[in-house]
C-alpha cells in the first residue's frame, strides 16, 4: 500500500493536477473531470513506459525524468539565447553579452571612511592608522597579537 501511494504521488508530481486545471479569463478555477485526470495520467504513463510492457521500471522513470529535465533546460537555453541575441543574427556578440551581464555595484564609502583629512583619497598613513585601530580593537587581551579566538569573536560579532 505504501509503495502504491508513493507511486501515485510520483505520478502526481510528474504531472500536477494544478497543471491540468485551467483558469479562464475570469480568473476562477475551472474543475477537471475525473475522466480527464485519468486520461492525462494514462498518457503520462505511456510516455514513461518506454518498452510498452505495461510497467514503469526505475530505469524508465529515471530516463523520462532526465529527458524531461533536458527538454526544459534546452527550451530555457533557447529563450535565453533569443533574449541575448538582440540583433537576431544567430550569434551573441561581446556587446550583446556585456549588455546582459550586470555591472557590479561598487561602493568605496567604506574605504573612504578612513580618509581622515577628507581629500577623497586614502594615504598609506591613513590606511595604517585605521588598520592599527582595528587591530587594537580586536586584540582584546592586549598582548600585541591576534589569536584565533579574537578573530572568531570579531567574525561572530558581524
Amino acid at each position: 500500500m505504501v509503495r502504491s501511494t508513493l507511486f501515485i504521488l510520483a505520478l502526481v508530481a510528474a504531472a500536477p493536477l494544478s497543471a491540468q486545471v485551467t483558469a479562464p479569463a475570469s480568473g476562477a478555477v475551472q474543475s477537471v473531470p475525473r475522466a480527464k485526470v485519468v486520461a492525462n495520467a494514462e498518457a503520462e504513463f505511456a510516455r514513461v513506459d518506454i518498452n510498452k510492457d505495461g510497467q514503469m521500471s526505475r530505469v524508465e522513470i529515471e530516463t523520462f525524468q532526465r529527458a524531461s529535465a533536458m527538454a526544459r533546460t534546452t527550451a530555457r537555453n533557447k529563450e535565453l539565447f533569443a533574449e541575448l541575441d538582440s540583433d537576431k543574427n544567430g550569434q551573441i556578440s561581446a556587446v550583446e553579452f556585456a549588455k546582459a551581464t550586470p555591472t557590479p555595484k561598487v561602493d568605496a564609502s567604506g574605504v573612504l571612511s578612513i580618509d581622515s583629512n577628507k581629500d577623497g583619497q586614502v594615504s598609506l598613513a591613513e590606511h595604517r592608522s585605521a588598520t592599527l585601530a582595528t587591530f587594537t580593537k580586536i586584540d582584546t587581551n592586549k598582548d600585541g597579537a591576534l589569536t584565533a579566538v579574537e578573530v572568531q569573536a570579531l567574525a561572530a560579532a558581524r
